[in-house]
């Protein structure tokens, strides 16, 4: 079933209008025709709206409410992902992958190491980009909300964005004990908030691990091998994905 997104104030009781660039899709693309059966979520209460076409416009489609499915499609931990910005696209692969495994949102992080800089405009530009495949990725793996991708910050603000989160992890390559780190996951509990910080290539510079450490962040591994900067996340939220919704 085709899944799209809409604003909360498009959902008037049992009336849905899907409006936008999804319009030329349902219409000239997926050639659907009323009385076809589609999903809409608001991006906000996580709900999936059913609902089946009544009637198309020039610019929107009117769609009835046939009911609402609440089987709670989203991790229920709030995941941030903390990553440092890799080389040429990697970024979309790893924001287009880790949408699909469950993120809630994801910070791009300047870390010392990183060989791509963007400047201001560069960077609104990029994150805009990189929005647009967050969207992209919820639609086709039929999440309830659409993962916000921040603008890139540094590693010192996103160390204070992730003080106040339950549970705070860092994949170090110095690490030690599987033990550790298997716990700390498996402890992950609904209703928690947790960061998780991926370094770029080369990863991160030593004072950047001594600050998140002295933040309260902790060093875990993810095994004996090096894992590449778009490996690492997905490993670890997928790692946290089974382990959430393992006994649902």
């Amino acid at each position: 079933m085709y899944h799209f997104f809409v604003e909360p104030s498009q959902i008037c009781g049992k009336q849905i209008t899907i409006t936008g660039e999804d319009v030329n899709h349902i219409k000239n693309v997926l050639r659907m025709k009323p009385g076809d059966e589609l999903s809409v979520s608001n991006g906000i209460d996580g709900r999936d709206y059913r609902c089946g076409i009544v009637d198309f416009g020039d610019d929107y489609v009117n769609c009835e409410l046939r009911f609402i499915k609440e089987d709670g499609i989203e991790l229920p931990a709030k995941v941030t992902l903390f990553q440092a910005l890799p080389k040429a696209d990697k970024m979309e692969f790893i924001i287009q992958k880790c949408v699909e495994l469950g993120v809630y949102q994801i910070v791009p992080v300047a870390a010392h190491r990183c060989v791509v800089k963007l400047d201001d405009k560069k960077a609104e530009s990029k994150t805009v980009r990189w929005q647009m495949i967050s969207e992209s990725a919820a639609k086709q793996s039929k999440r309830a909300v659409i993962p916000e991708v921040h603008t890139p910050v540094s590693m010192k603000e996103a160390v204070r964005m992730a003080t106040a989160m339950d549970v705070k992890l860092i994949p170090y390559e110095l690490a030690e004990g599987m033990k550790h780190t298997r716990e700390l996951i498996d402890g992950i509990r609904s209703g928690q908030s947790v960061a998780v910080f991926i370094g770029p290539e080369g990863g991160f510079e030593d004072q950047e691990i001594k600050d998140a450490l002295e933040a309260g962040i902790e060093p875990v591994t993810l095994g004996r091998r090096i894992l590449r900067t778009e490996t690492a996340g997905m490993t670890v939220m997928s790692w946290i994905m089974y382990d959430l919704e393992a006994d649902s």
